[in-house]
């Protein structure tokens, strides 16, 4: 042994010394559980999807309907005007097949892929949605563009979070088995309706 190699008054050690119990070692399996505050946009969001209801909020000074809402509008720095609701349908933006799980292990041969996708709500701004799941449909058939609705869980079933709506299926699939929600009115102030930004 070289004299550098114990400047820092190291010992060293083996695999094998691990093995042999010839070190001293714990294991424990951490907690890694923690609290996260919604906010005021995302919990009123998070509450209307128990109600089976998408909530957006608009801001009056970008004419833009946002979707998750938010207070604070990130383009002009101006807090948003109102609730709004928007519909339960919409159009794939982008999609992914994925054959591994959110854990990253690969899914069994007979497991179908899991289809990811960004889903732009009717009713929202142009380029606002969600990312959500994708059934009821072969992947081969998944089309950018492709129209589609949610899928939600029963009402005694709902918790308040992303989930309550299980998946998306295609709009003309969805239409013919689920009856459509009741229609929507203003959520909050009475106020027009903005129109759409221009991209």
């Amino acid at each position: 042994m070289k004299l550098e190699d114990y400047e820092l008054g190291g010992t060293h050690l083996r695999s094998s010394d691990f093995a042999k119990g010839k070190v001293l070692t714990t294991a424990w399996q951490p907690n890694l559980a923690y609290a996260w505050d919604n906010g005021v946009a995302i919990g009123r969001y998070l509450e209307e999807l128990k109600g089976g209801r998408i909530i957006a909020r608009v801001c009056h000074s970008c004419r833009r309907i946002m979707l998750p809402p938010r207070m604070f509008c990130e383009l002009c720095f101006k807090p948003t005007d109102e609730w709004h609701y928007v519909e339960d349908t919409g159009t794939v933006n982008t999609f992914s097949i994925a054959h591994v799980n959110w854990d990253a292990s690969r899914r069994g041969p007979k497991e179908p892929p899991l289809i990811p996708a960004v889903i732009e709500i009717d009713g929202a701004s142009p380029g606002m949605g969600i990312l959500h799941m994708l059934g009821e449909v072969d992947p081969k058939n998944v089309s950018i563009g492709m129209r589609v609705a949610a899928v939600w869980k029963k009402p005694g079933e709902r918790t308040g979070a992303i989930t309550d709506i299980l998946y998306f299926k295609p709009a003309r699939a969805a239409a013919a088995k689920a009856p459509r929600a009741a229609k929507r009115k203003s959520a909050g102030t009475a106020a027009k309706k903005p129109a759409r930004a221009k991209r």
